[in-house]
């Protein structure tokens, strides 16, 4: 029996995070932590390019565009969704999920960093003060990236 892992070293990897300004208490800190594993991980500063879209609907147009760029190695989408009083946040909770489900199988690694909150508190407590969704998905595309390049 063989078992394939991927690895969290990050060496030599071209990164892009999308990044969505709407919720921006939340998603800023995403990025920070995202950034943060991924340069613990070995990827240069200078490796990583921040892309900044208006909300968490514009992220897969920016995500496909960055995947048919062929510049990267793997790719990030962070983005905060709020439940609100209307059924709008189940539409683009469902919409974003889809469309980023599809994205991932298109060739270059992706990972989900789309949090879907009841409350600014529960995005907040994801974001670093409770867990760090936005580290774990750095830490996940690291990993990913390496396993697939054994494939």
């Amino acid at each position: 029996m063989r078992e394939f892992q991927g690895s969290l070293r990050g060496e030599g990897l071209r990164i892009a995070i999308v990044v969505s300004r709407f919720n921006s208490a939340i998603t800023e800190r995403l990025l920070k932590g995202a950034v943060e594993r991924l340069l613990q991980g070995g990827v240069k500063r200078e490796d990583i390019d921040v892309y900044w879209v208006p909300g968490s609907f514009e992220l897969p147009q920016t995500v496909r565009r960055l995947i048919k760029s062929g510049k990267y190695d793997g790719l990030i989408p962070l983005g905060c969704l709020i439940r609100g009083e209307t059924p709008h946040f189940e539409f683009l909770a469902r919409a974003v999920t889809a469309e980023l489900a599809r994205l991932s199988l298109e060739g270059t690694p992706l990972v989900f960093g789309l949090l879907t909150v009841d409350t600014p508190e529960q995005g907040l407590a994801r974001s670093g003060l409770k867990s760090h969704k936005g580290a774990e998905a750095a830490e996940s595309l690291l990993e990913l990236i390496d396993l697939l390049r054994q494939i």
